[in-house]
């Protein structure tokens, strides 16, 4: 199962999810992108706004009402699936159009084929220097047995020397959880780490929750201002039309 959360009120662009991406509202250019996953059994928008709601509703979609008191979007994706029988949950970031859904298939079969992991999640290369040194930019490193070791904004890992078998990894918004992982997850006070870095995932490594760092399939471009949403709709308007599989 995949849930997307999709909150109205976002501080730097506030109806972000209902903007429209090439004449499509952002959330259900997202949620056409989730439904191509093949290992995903169902999908659905986890929202704290009516408009949303309906929308979704009205491409065929199902939106799921979340308290809009909630905290964050992990909170959002535990309330949705509070009760519903599902062993594995993805958490999909509601700003991504252009997110690929393989990467979907990825963290849903390792979980369900690695119980050892309660957690999971991708990253992609990353060579570009300028983004690599961009704090808004998330990088991780990861253990041999693809454990995540630490997520950061700065450059990550310090290269006092240069190693070329060590590439540096770009972090997508993407996550998976078993459902009892999400349980507790959501149940941890936030951390210091967390708070200082602005990163949630800090909080399950600091409580010594596993999460795997899987290979991606393709990278993602984040929408965090009305110029990204003209960015992304100029690469999706840019793409030669092909039959959806």
């Amino acid at each position: 199962m995949a849930v997307i959360p999709a909150r109205y009120a976002a501080e730097r662009f506030p109806g972000k999810p209902l903007h429209p991406i090439a004449g499509v509202p952002m959330v259900v250019r997202v949620l056409e992108r989730a439904l191509l996953a093949r290992r995903v059994g169902r999908v659905l928008v986890a929202t704290d706004d009516e408009r949303i709601a309906r929308v979704v509703e009205a491409a065929g979609g199902k939106a799921v009402m979340t308290d809009p008191a909630l905290p964050s979007g992990t909170d959002r994706v535990r309330a949705a699936t509070e009760g519903l029988p599902a062993e594995v949950v993805l958490n999909v970031q509601g700003d991504e159009p252009l997110m690929e859904p393989a990467n979907l298939d990825i963290v849903a079969g390792f979980l369900l084929e690695h119980p050892g992991f309660p957690l999971a999640t991708v990253a992609v290369p990353l060579p570009d220097p300028e983004q690599a040194a961009s704090p808004n930019v998330v990088k991780v490193v990861r253990a041999d047995d693809l454990a995540a070791l630490y997520f950061s904004r700065s450059l990550l890992p310090y290269r006092r020397r240069p190693e070329p078998s060590l590439p540096t990894l770009k972090h997508l918004g993407l996550y998976g959880y078993r459902k009892e992982a999400l349980a507790r997850l959501t149940s941890l006070p936030t951390h210091p780490l967390e708070r200082a870095e602005g990163l949630e995932q800090l909080r399950a490594l600091a409580a010594g929750m596993r999460m795997a760092v899987l290979d991606g399939a393709g990278d993602s471009i984040g929408v965090d201002t009305p110029e990204d949403a003209l960015a992304v709709e100029r690469i999706l308007l840019s793409r030669p039309r092909r039959p959806e599989a």
